[in-house]
């Protein structure tokens, strides 16, 4: 019941070019199938309209690889990821960019959706 869209996740640390990727996951590892969630949003009445943007939350695989959030991918912040310039992460820091990709492909095509970017920013007083 659920699409086989291949999605990566790549964080570029604050200060620098070079992204690296953090872990590939696939839609079709979803928890809940988009049909579940539709009626879960609307069984009590709930109006849903075109535009509305439902959040499926963490999306994570099997494989450690495929692991959807950092506590998962560094075992709670027992073991750091490596980034491709050398510096580790445990969690996320202050002025950190994340971005998610995701594309189906098919004979001979291609369906992208764009990027999701966001950048950490430091908590205010």
């Amino acid at each position: 019941m659920n699409y086989d869209i291949p999605m990566e996740v790549w964080i570029k640390p604050a200060g620098e070019q070079q992204l690296s990727l953090v872990t590939k996951s696939n839609f079709n590892h979803i928890y809940w199938t988009i049909t579940q969630q539709l009626a879960h949003h609307t069984v009590n009445g709930c109006n849903l309209r075109p535009g509305d943007l439902l959040g499926t939350g963490t999306i994570s695989g099997p494989d450690p690889e495929s692991f959807g959030c950092f506590t998962e991918l560094s075992r709670n912040g027992q073991k750091p990821l490596t980034l491709t310039n050398g510096s580790e992460r445990k969690f996320l820091e202050d002025g950190d960019e994340v971005i998610l990709t995701a594309c189906c492909k098919g004979k001979g095509y291609n369906v992208g959706f764009g990027t999701c970017t966001g950048k950490v920013l430091p908590a205010t007083p």
